[in-house]
């Protein structure tokens, strides 16, 4: 059965740019297991490979080396087509700069993920807003939203399809404390509500209270703190 297997399970998992003799060494021999419904913060200083980690676990990049399984799916060596596919209907993403759709109003920039996996039923775009506390905003422009408001926007579309992983990077960079305590809050109690596995690339001390586990880069390999 798929729930027999972890959330997240790298092994031996290198990561390098470039070619030959200049050829740049991001990660190396990173070994790394996460289980179902853990929260887990990545600290490491700028270009130390958190976005690059995050980036093979989303399926996003390949790595060099090495195996990569997501709820027990090897996602080292699909296609891209099924890489795509996979992304779509099992992984959400909250990065920094919100990457909401200009031209889409909040409604239509959280459901846009129901819609590419083939879901026409608006149920769960309308009841993640109102968990959020935008039930007010649904059709506004997202450029007319706040930094606060258009990162729960984001939230929204990351969490509405039910994704089992929740891939965040640097969440509240763009905030200021208050509200970026408040967005941590947010995503905190959606994802341990829905029993969903979190993982978390922040410079954020704040989160350390929310985590189950603190990992960082170190030498190019992922300790525990």
């Amino acid at each position: 059965m798929a729930n027999e297997y972890p959330a997240v399970n790298l092994s031996r998992v290198c990561k390098n740019y470039g070619q030959a003799l200049i050829k740049q060494r991001v990660l190396i021999d990173v070994e790394l297991r996460i289980n179902r419904g853990e929260f887990v913060v990545l600290f490491g200083r700028s270009g130390s490979g958190k976005s690059t980690l995050l980036n093979l676990i989303g399926a996003m990049d390949r790595p060099t080396s090495g195996l990569i399984e997501i709820d027990g799916i090897q996602i080292s060596n699909l296609k891209e087509r099924a890489r795509t596919e996979f992304r779509r209907a099992s992984l959400g993403f909250i990065f920094q700069a919100y990457n909401l759709i200009p031209t889409l109003t909040a409604f239509e920039n959280v459901k846009l993920p129901l819609t590419l996996n083939g879901i026409f039923d608006e149920t769960p775009a309308l009841k993640i807003l109102n968990d959020l506390g935008l039930e007010n905003k649904a059709g506004s422009s997202v450029e007319d939203l706040s930094g606060g408001e258009q990162q729960r926007v984001a939230i929204g579309r990351a969490l509405v399809h039910s994704p089992s992983l929740i891939l965040a990077d640097e969440p509240t960079g763009n905030l200021d404390i208050e509200t970026g305590h408040e967005i941590i809050r947010l995503i905190d109690g959606l994802v341990r509500r829905n029993g969903q596995t979190l993982i978390m690339a922040t410079h954020s001390q704040e989160v350390i209270g929310y985590a189950d586990r603190v990992l960082t880069i170190r030498d190019r390999k992922v300790v525990e703190l």
